[in-house]
């Protein structure tokens, strides 16, 4: 625990790293990566340049330095990130060059003195033993799960299949023939990536979309204009490749009792994490009313649709209505989608306004504070509204 003379230190420099900003993460991640580039492999380097890995770092830090005597209230972005680092195999050692790089730049940029040097080194020794200590947690509980391992494994590529014009889903079954360990529906997979086309080892999650089955994962990738890993796996990647992979991970995640009725809430790819927890809840033959609500630009790009249709129809206490922002000219209203333009929540108010009903969404930030406000507004309580965001988090 912490003394109060270092909570004081620490919380006197929350006022100059406010008015820093997040100059202040990018000096320290332009700092660690020329001293340690090694860690180019583990970071993605497209979130650097574009800003949102630094701001997500530079709300972290203030957040922690807020709640140095309330270290509870962290506990939820603590799992969040603990999740996330087990799934880029984050080691304790690397922990000690992160703290290095951290004191370095507050010494760089501020020249505080070293009782503040001090006072910070032992608030974020504090925070590191926390993530190291869970951390060896979820890594014990992945690799002893049934068909569980640790670190990375070996997966091929079975069944590639586009799903939209920007959405293709692969199924992936491990090269050694075993088990593949349950996840929680939401949960997602960390796919490891080393090509000679690419500079750096990439990593990314994506969503598992099918229920367990102990047997094979399956993954939903949208290409993105400029997204280095999801155009390879759509226009390099084939069936039969290997790819190695982390066991699943992840903060978000149904978990509902089979009385619970369910509000799946999404828009675009942000309707992976939703599938899963649709197969989940078709396969264990829910009892609770469920609500499939998608927003989509047309469709085009609108993935799934069959396979949920296909659900439907043998799941008689779901519901789908779906949003077509701009229909295309083979879309017919009706039978591809319910609805025109942005998703309006308050037009199935008398079906979806339920004290017992738990609300699952993801999608674009906009989208999702678009989703969040319209909830609120109709009286549901926040804490049965449950979301994700795809990259560094954002809070709604």
């Amino acid at each position: 625990m912490l003394d109060q003379q270092t909570i004081a230190t620490v919380q006197s420099t929350i006022p100059l790293l406010a008015a820093t900003g997040p100059k202040l993460t990018a000096h320290f991640y332009d700092r660690m990566f020329t001293h340690n580039p090694e860690l180019k492999d583990i970071f993605n380097m497209s979130n650097q340049r574009n800003g949102d890995q630094r701001q997500a770092l530079f709300d972290a830090i203030c957040a922690y330095a807020g709640n140095l005597e309330n270290l509870a209230a962290l506990l939820p972005a603590v799992e969040r990130i603990a999740q996330k680092h087990t799934s880029f195999n984050i080691q304790p050692e690397q922990y000690q060059i992160v703290g290095t790089h951290l004191l370095a730049t507050l010494d760089e940029m501020f020249s505080p003195g070293q009782e503040v040097l001090d006072a910070w080194g032992k608030a974020y020794g504090v925070l590191a033993d926390v993530f190291i200590q869970r951390e060896g947690q979820i890594y014990q509980e992945s690799a002893t799960g049934d068909g569980g391992w640790r670190d990375r494994r070996a997966f091929r590529i079975v069944k590639k299949q586009p799903q939209s014009d920007i959405i293709s889903s692969f199924i992936l079954a491990p090269v050694d023939g075993g088990k593949v360990v349950d996840f929680k529906p939401g949960q997602y997979l960390a796919v490891y990536i080393n090509d000679d086309g690419l500079e750096h080892q990439e990593i990314r999650q994506y969503s598992l979309t099918a229920a367990p089955n102990g047997e094979y994962y399956r993954i939903a990738v949208k290409r993105e204009d400029r997204g280095l890993v999801s155009n390879y796996l759509h226009q390099k990647a084939q069936e039969g490749d290997v790819i190695d992979i982390a066991p699943p991970h992840g903060d978000f995640f149904l978990d509902v009792a089979p009385t619970t009725p369910v509000a799946l809430i999404s828009a675009g790819v942000g309707q992976t994490p939703m599938l899963g927890m649709l197969n989940t809840l078709y396969a264990k033959r829910h009892q609770a009313e469920v609500h499939w609500l998608h927003a989509a630009e047309n469709g085009q790009v609108h993935a799934f649709a069959d396979e949920v249709a296909a659900i439907a129809a043998e799941m008689p206490n779901l519901s789908r209505h779906v949003w077509y922002r701009e229909p295309g000219k083979d879309d017919v209203a009706g039978r591809d989608y319910q609805s025109q333009g942005l998703m309006d929540l308050g037009a199935l108010r008398a079906t979806l306004v339920n004290p017992q009903m738990h609300y699952y969404f993801c999608g674009p930030v906009g989208f999702m504070q678009f989703v969040a406000k319209q909830l609120l507004e109709m009286g549901v309580d926040a804490e049965r509204m449950h979301y994700e965001c795809f990259g560094p988090h954002k809070v709604l």
